[in-house]
């Protein structure tokens, strides 16, 4: 088989092929890798922050809930050059291994704590977000994953992380792919704000529409106050597939999406399976195994799903399944359900969840609450969908700048936002 061929201005290298004007060796060539001190720290509750394998889950050191010591162990955790400065980057090399933060200008002065070692430029001109982002890309991840085959623990020591192989391009075109990366990280992070919002208003709406506090234009008269046992009920219908046969759509626990009311997917139930619970078109399914899962689905065609789903159905033509659907959501009903038996796998008690108060409206203004509601779920799963293009694209992007695949020009930036048109 012929070999592929390497296109001109490239060159093979242990990462893959790159530019010809790219540098590539190991981490410390380029930048040093300074252990933490071994050293068990005075914990106070107002002192200097020691920054660890939690402190370094996101682009920047996160020091707001960071353990804090005493002057005299700051000093001497910042003993041998190991003070944080602007620029550096702070790694984890235990259990989250290759999580990577930077320290910026508005931190104050802390010291690093166990399991976590210090990176710094040995040039000024490297640009810290690009090696942060080759930490994030599948360059560090495929060397990582080489290095703990056969490992209990996630664990690499300092010269395992001094050892790590990395392109370096010109610091220009470091700092051009760092910004190009930076764009889309705004892009992902502004989609993420804007997620959570709506989904916090999509709260606030339930539980003001839900409870008749607020009324939608044209409908009067009072509510119902009901206990749940009394409007709904769990199917007690079963199926043996060893009796039965096979069931060609079978929903399990992990099929259906936290928190969502989505289904990510189905099986079918074997004839060696387990006795499974009916369920019908319109009927509520709700995750009964540790209900603080927020995990309920509409079903939307008949099929068959595991005993750990309560499969609910109105008791009385006075409930609609999408109001029974919305109803299961709030939080006040999470809790309830989540009053449960057993300790190691919690599971809901119907007969706590039963005695559980909701308001009925009328049949007519269940319709227009559950549609506005709907409405609302329907915008917030556009805009995870979008998320999610988002991220794959930051990804995809950082695979063809990281390698050089793709070389920017001066002050030239991919622009995701035409992707996700």
């Amino acid at each position: 088989m012929a070999e592929a061929q390497i296109p001109h201005g490239y060159k093979q290298t242990e990462v893959g092929v790159i530019p010809e004007d790219w540098e590539v060796g190991s981490l410390s060539r380029f930048w040093t890798v300074t252990d933490c001190k071994h050293v068990t720290a005075q914990f106070v509750d107002n002192g200097f922050p020691i920054a660890s394998i939690k402190e370094v889950q996101s682009r920047f050191v996160g020091l707001m809930n960071a353990k804090q010591t005493t002057q005299q162990f700051y000093n001497l955790l910042i003993e041998g050059g190991r003070k944080p400065g602007v620029g550096d980057l702070i790694l984890s090399r235990n259990a989250t291994v290759g999580e990577v933060a930077q320290v910026a200008e508005w931190h104050p002065a802390f010291a690093m704590g166990q399991d976590v070692c210090l990176l710094r430029k040995k040039s000024p001109e490297f640009s810290t977000d690009y090696l942060q982002a080759v930490f994030r890309s599948s360059i560090i991840a495929n060397q990582l994953s080489d290095l703990m085959v056969g490992s209990t623990f996630k664990r690499a020591n300092v010269q395992q992380i001094k050892n790590f192989t990395v392109p370096m391009p010109p610091p220009s075109e470091q700092k051009a792919i760092s910004e190009a990366l930076s764009d889309g990280d705004v892009l992902i992070e502004s989609l993420e704000q804007l997620i959570a919002k709506k989904r916090q208003i999509k709260q606030g709406a339930m539980q003001e529409l839900l409870t008749g506090k607020k009324r939608l234009p044209g409908f009067s008269g009072e509510w119902e106050v009901k206990r749940f046992g009394d409007i709904a009920q769990p199917r007690k219908e079963r199926i043996d597939p060893r009796r039965a046969g096979a069931q060609d759509f079978c929903v399990e626990l992990e099929h259906i999406e936290q928190g969502t009311g989505c289904l990510a997917g189905y099986t079918a139930a074997r004839e060696g399976s387990s006795l499974k619970s009916v369920f019908q078109k319109g009927d509520v399914l709700f995750g009964k195994l540790r209900a603080y899962l927020r995990k309920y689905w509409l079903a939307d065609r008949n099929g068959v799903c595991s005993t750990e789903i309560w499969v609910l159905v109105a008791k009385h033509s006075q409930l609609i399944p999408e109001f029974l659907f919305q109803l299961v959501k709030v939080d006040r009903f999470i809790e309830a359900a989540s009053t449960a038996y057993g300790t190691h796998m919690p599971r809901s008690d119907w007969n706590v969840v039963k005695n559980y108060e909701v308001h009925l409206p009328s049949v007519e203004e269940q319709t227009a609450i559950a549609i506005i509601l709907s409405d609302m779920d329907a915008e917030i799963a556009a805009l995870e969908e979008k998320l999610a293009k988002a991220c794959q694209l930051k990804q995809g992007m950082m695979q063809e700048l990281l390698t050089g695949k793709t070389r920017l020009m001066e002050n030239g930036k991919w622009r995701m936002e035409n992707d996700l048109a």
